[in-house]
């Protein structure tokens, strides 16, 4: 699903009518309407990046802020733009502050306040984490590509098992995340097989939509079965590995409490 959504899509409606009726508002008139275009357009602008940025957060257990709270910017975008067109509709202060207040004030209550703080990161190594990040950053413009590319081949069935790949690598994706140790075994995931797999979709897509060969999506498929039972393979694999070193940690624990006289009753789990 599009996180951008139509709600947003929609304000760059009112940059566009603005600047056409401030045409024949003579030159005041029309300087002061393109600039409130303007700045509505970039606030739009700015809002799409941060309803995407809001929804990469919202997918990963683990992430930080955005650097940068675009959508609070869009806001306050928004505000000053309605606020200049007020202003050149009704010249003084009272008026367009008030319009770009309500302006800006809706807005947030439309589309809300970017993250403002880490998720899930209590305890871990923050230049772990950050060469995790930039490596699902890499995987998740691999993935992205692969959508693109096959939506070109116009085969809806094909679109779907790309989908269902990207699900199971996304699973990879959130595992990774949750251990950073994992980055290690799980890096050729990362890279090296999702850019042989975007560089076969995108050859893949391109002929198919000009042959429609049988043969190129049946090797196409059969690829994707491959990719798909060796990602959560690779998942499987490490969630058994942090569970054993769960289990040799809790025995050491065990042993250590018994040392210092504590008992611990081996049937709790």
């Amino acid at each position: 699903m599009d996180p951008v959504g139509a709600r947003s899509n929609m304000l760059f409606v009112p940059p566009i009518i603005l600047a056409f009726t401030s045409i024949n508002e003579g030159a005041i008139g029309m300087g002061l309407g393109l600039v409130g275009a303007g700045t509505l357009l970039l606030g739009a602008w700015l809002l799409r990046g941060g309803l995407t940025a809001e929804a990469a957060y919202n997918a990963r257990k683990v992430s930080r802020r955005p650097a940068f709270p675009r959508k609070i910017a869009a806001a306050l975008l928004a505000g000053i733009g309605v606020g200049i067109a007020a202003f050149a509709n009704e010249p003084g202060l009272i008026a367009p502050v008030i319009y770009g207040v309500a302006a800006a004030v809706l807005h947030v209550g439309a589309f809300g306040l970017d993250p403002l703080s880490d998720k899930g990161m209590e305890g871990i190594d923050t230049f772990q984490q950050d060469r995790v990040a930039r490596a699902i950053d890499e995987a998740e413009a691999h993935l992205a590509a692969m959508r693109d590319a096959i939506r070109r081949s116009g085969d809806r069935s094909m679109i779907a098992r790309v989908e269902r790949f990207e699900t199971t690598a996304k699973d990879l994706f959130r595992t990774v995340e949750e251990d950073p140790r994992d980055l290690t075994s799980a890096r050729k995931y990362l890279g090296v097989y999702l850019m042989g797999a975007r560089d076969a979709t995108i050859k893949f897509s391109d002929v198919f939509a000009r042959t429609n060969d049988p043969q190129a999506r049946s090797d196409y498929e059969a690829l994707l079965d491959d990719l798909e039972q060796n990602f959560a393979a690779r998942t499987r694999k490490m969630l058994l590995d942090d569970r054993s070193d769960l289990t040799v940690e809790i025995d050491v624990l065990r042993e250590r409490l018994q040392r210092e006289g504590v008992r611990i009753d081996r049937d709790v789990k």
